[in-house]
């Protein structure tokens, strides 16, 4: 094969393979909301999705990995965005709140029948916790590594009021018959920030001279104000 028929092929290949993982997600969620998590065997997905036990096996480990495929894939693809430079990272982190949540938003009814299965089966209540606070963790070492000095517990508060916020919407999504638009959240995240005293102004107006007039509030964590200033005399 060439080069370019690789190269090629390579995309097509992995789309083949996101379309036969989704099938099987599909397939597990309307069997558990039919017969119950417990009563449905790995057979019987495998079965319903058209593919067989041992390509379940490779795609999932076992059944609640098909619950919580998603999010896997998600924190993954955070940590990639959250790796790349940033020029504020108190907005990176509600960019990737809102990047998780649009991708429930865009298929509400299948993140229904998903809220549906985990409520019903304590092992994976217990398991969504877990996943939960990996975002909030991810959160927490990413602003701590960006901001040097930042207090913990700044970074601890807002990764945990970002998290809480952002379950919230996706809870109202969930649980009632309407979409609620990305919007939503980012009007809520923006009014987090503002709170938690890290979001901008706005641009300032250029100055004809070089005195540089700086006003934060005074709930402003010390190492985000050390950042303003920094970028406001580097402008």
């Amino acid at each position: 094969m060439s080069d370019t028929a690789a190269a090629s092929a390579a995309p097509s290949s992995a789309a083949a393979q996101g379309a036969s993982r989704a099938a099987v997600v599909a397939a597990a969620l309307e069997l558990f909301a039919e017969q119950g998590f417990d009563q449905t065997s790995v057979e019987q997905i495998a079965q319903a999705a058209g593919v067989s036990r041992s390509t379940f096996f490779r795609q999932f480990g076992g059944k609640d990995d098909v619950v919580f495929t998603d999010h896997e894939v998600l924190l993954d693809r955070l940590r990639e965005f959250l790796a790349q430079p940033h020029r504020d990272p108190w907005a990176a982190v509600c960019e990737a709140s809102l990047f998780v949540y649009a991708h429930f938003a865009a298929d509400p009814e299948l993140a229904r029948r998903r809220y549906a299965v985990v409520r019903g089966v304590p092992a994976l209540r217990d398991r969504e916790i877990v996943t939960v606070f990996r975002y909030e963790r991810l959160f927490d070492e990413y602003l701590r590594a960006s901001l040097p000095g930042l207090d913990p517990l700044d970074a601890v508060g807002f990764s945990a009021l970002v998290t809480a916020i952002h379950n919230h919407v996706l809870r109202r999504l969930i649980r009632g018959p309407k979409k609620v638009p990305v919007s939503v959240l980012r009007t809520a995240l923006d009014e987090a920030r503002r709170r938690f005293g890290v979001l901008p102004d706005g641009e300032a107006d250029p100055a004809a001279d070089q005195v540089v007039v700086a006003v934060f509030p005074r709930a402003m964590p010390t190492a985000e104000l050390v950042r303003r200033l920094r970028a406001q005399l580097d402008d």
